[in-house]
């Protein structure tokens, strides 16, 4: 079985979703949102870190799946995204974690089948794919959604012979 930490980071709500792979199946453990609140960003990105870390403790992810960040007509918004991230991956690879990052577009693109799929979509299609009893909040849907991307990345993987060294350029 393989656990995997989903994150859709974000400085003011960062979403995460964990679920595990088990025979080529996934199954949901979890999923939520790190409400960072009003303070200074400081602030907010150590609630991140410390948020993180209770999940790292918590749940004992094998793998980690986070949003790559995408180029924004807003500068500041894409810095503090950038920053946001780096306290997640930050809180993850201090334990040996593996982080794999992957776009937007394939996210949805794994998730829907189309890579520009709306939030909406994402949510339904979650909640579908795991099974669940009703959508999760939206941050929390991208989370899972990353989650089950990178599950089925390593799934399609493993049907073909790949080295060491090809692996490690998905890995970050």
């Amino acid at each position: 079985m393989t656990r995997i930490l989903g994150i859709d980071p974000g400085s003011r709500i960062t979403g995460f979703g964990i679920i595990d792979i088990e025979d080529r199946q996934s199954h949901y453990v979890s999923c939520g949102c790190i409400r960072t609140g009003e303070g200074d960003f400081p602030s907010r990105i150590r609630v991140i870190a410390d948020s993180i870390n209770e999940l790292l403790l918590q749940y004992s992810p094998d793998q980690m799946a986070i949003e790559q960040v995408f180029l924004n007509r807003n500068a500041d918004s894409a810095l503090k995204l950038g920053q946001a991230r780096g306290a997640a991956i930050a809180a993850v690879v201090i334990r040996d974690i593996p982080v794999f990052e992957y776009s937007a577009t394939q996210i949805k693109q794994a998730t829907v089948g189309r890579g520009h799929a709306d939030k909406s979509q994402v949510q339904h299609m979650v909640r579908v794919l795991l099974n669940l009893p009703e959508s999760p909040q939206a941050d929390a849907a991208d989370a899972l959604a990353c989650a089950l991307c990178h599950s089925h990345h390593q799934q399609t993987l493993s049907q073909f012979p790949v080295t060491s060294a090809q692996l490690a350029g998905r890995r970050r």
